[in-house]
């Protein structure tokens, strides 16, 4: 060891004065373990205003990260770029690329983080425009908006996975990060838990009544794409609760008498798809008309929505039995009773309610998807209950005469096309889309009923294959144009689905069933049912085909994917 003999308690040296042994020095005489041997002068100082660094420095030649606010590691700097890193990686790894209002659907953003664990998910964003004081929006009233904006996309029939994205969108951009919205079939709630050690708050909403106006659906997803959106000039809570409230008020886009007209629209059409012609187009709206009027007379008096589908599906059955009452009369000739009640049913069966069963299923939210499989179940046996009581009367009248008709051939390619397309706008009208989604929608029904038409009829696949293909571009393009539009794809998807509903086969199979031939009949019902499965799987796999092999425009990385669930192999 190195000893300084200018140090008067060096070690080995003898001490002077009185000073006990375990004194400490004064701050004059201590000095360091590392001071240099005797000849060897002393570094100079280092200058006032220059600060000792880590050897963790970022070396030169690599610019230095501007400076952020404190959040989370998940976000990066709004303008980091990837050229910025060189060849340097940063300790907290490479940042994602910030997705903002016009480079994705809040869909797609918040699908993304409403399946990530709650340790997991990124801090929401500092938005002073959104505040209403220092402490920001109270708790209680976000929560409150979540569940009425919710509520509103539930009842419009939108998907339960959606709506989860969408409450916690909505949460998450009022600086809510811990919440968890649950979504059920008629129940939806959110738990917000500031922290561990804190009380959770729960509120919860009933959808009691739901209905069919897309226009009031595409406004929501506006809102909700304007509270979600990046932008400092955001929406704040009190302007989010006066647009909510202007769009609880605003009026469906149709009346009454137009939806009566559009379901006969759509019943002529759908008769013509199975071969109809100009007396059997206008027989079927009458018989489409009358059970709409029957519907919405048992719907004012209170009337459960199985007896209304019950009442609506006689009129078209009682046109059909009739036609065959009266096919030697001139105005009837060549009339045919299978198009007329077919294109009746075409407007009754609940192919929307279908579609989102399946996908909530699909996606993993069984109970809901349980709870919408059982009400089409109920609705198409409302159905069936109303026709086979027309049929049954019409087999004790007309006995050994009431035979069914012979399959359906397609005859006229282009006309068909045409109906198809008359089919799907007539269903725009019947789900009051917005103007602008109309033509699209009956644009994409077209292209679905081309499509099943090659397959089907030109190429002899089987139907069930031939629906899953159409069914699948449908809901592509419809994804496609709801991603470009930041809307929601069911304007698009539902009305475009309409030509492909299985009413030819139900009729069928209800025919043969009041005529007794049971076993006939369930072989109908049942390929009515693959292929109205055979819809909605095609549908649900064309919109998850977008979101895999696509992402927004504008955007440098795909966009991150859902987790699914870690079982994967039924244990």
């Amino acid at each position: 060891m190195v000893v300084d003999p200018r140090r008067k308690d060096a070690v080995g040296l003898p001490k002077e004065g009185t000073e006990p042994e375990d004194a400490t020095p004064h701050s004059d005489e201590a000095h360091s373990a590392f001071t240099p041997p005797t000849g060897v002068p002393m570094p100079p100082p280092p200058p006032e205003d220059e600060h000792p660094t880590s050897e963790f420095a970022l070396p030169e030649g690599f610019r230095p990260r501007p400076h952020e606010q404190q959040g989370s590691a998940f976000r990066s700097p709004a303008d980091q770029r990837a050229s910025d890193l060189g060849d340097f990686t940063p300790a907290t790894g490479i940042p994602l690329v910030q997705l903002g209002k016009r480079n994705a659907p809040w869909q797609d953003r918040m699908r993304s983080m409403v399946r990530l664990p709650l340790a997991e998910r990124p801090a929401p964003p500092e938005r002073p425009a959104r505040t209403e004081d220092e402490t920001g929006p109270p708790v209680p009233r976000v929560l409150d908006l979540t569940l009425r904006i919710g509520e509103l996309l539930l009842a419009g029939g939108e998907g339960a996975e959606d709506v989860e994205a969408a409450m916690f969108g909505v949460a998450h951009a009022y600086g809510l990060d811990r919440c968890e919205p649950t979504v059920t079939f008629t129940l939806i709630s959110v738990t917000h838990q500031p922290s561990l050690v804190d009380d959770p708050v729960t509120l919860s909403r009933t959808v009691r009544r739901r209905g069919t106006d897309y226009t009031r659906l595409a406004a929501v997803y506006r809102l909700v794409a304007d509270i979600t959106s990046e932008d400092e000039t955001a929406v704040t809570l009190e302007e989010a609760y006066r647009r909510l409230a202007g769009i609880r008020r605003n009026r469906h886009p149709y009346s009454k008498g137009a939806l009566t007209l559009a379901s006969g629209v759509l019943a002529g059409a759908a008769s013509t798809l199975v071969g109809g012609g100009p007396t059997v187009f206008v027989l079927a709206a009458l018989g489409a008309m009358l059970g709409d009027r029957l519907a919405w007379f048992g719907s004012s008096r209170g009337l459960p929505e199985f007896y209304q589908f019950v009442a609506a599906a006689m009129p078209p059955a009682a046109m059909g039995v009739a036609v065959h009452l009266f096919n030697h009369h001139p105005w009837l000739d060549g009339a045919r009773a299978s198009a007329v009640v077919t294109g009746g049913l075409f407007a009754l069966i609940p192919g929307r309610a279908l579609v989102a069963a399946v996908h909530d299923g699909l996606t993993g939210y069984y109970i809901t998807a349980s709870a919408r499989l059982l009400e089409v179940m109920y609705l198409i046996v409302g159905i069936v209950c109303g026709v086979l009581m027309i049929l049954y009367l019409g087999d004790l009248v007309l006995g050994d005469d009431f035979v069914p008709d012979e399959q359906i051939t397609v005859e006229e390619p282009g006309v068909q096309l045409m109906a198809a397309m008359l089919l799907a706008l007539a269903f725009c009208v019947l789900l009051q889309q917005e103007r602008s989604t109309v033509v699209w929608a009956t644009l994409n029904g077209g292209v679905a009923w081309l499509v099943f038409g090659v397959l089907a009829h030109s190429a002899d696949l089987d139907p069930v294959f031939a629906t899953v293909a159409a069914a699948g571009l449908v809901g592509l393009f419809g994804q496609l144009l709801s991603r470009y539009q930041f809307v929601s794809a069911l304007p698009y998807v539902t009305a475009a689905i309409g030509p492909l509903l299985p009413g030819s086969a139900t009729y069928y199979g209800l025919l043969n069933i009041a005529q007794g031939s049971v076993n006939g009949g369930f072989q109908f019902l049942s390929r009515a049912a693959a292929l109205a499965l055979a819809i909605a799987i095609g549908v649900n796999l064309g919109a998850e085909l977008a979101r895999l092999f696509l992402h927004a425009p504008g955007a440098e990385t795909p966009l991150p994917g859902r987790r699914a669930a870690k079982r994967t192999r039924g244990f």
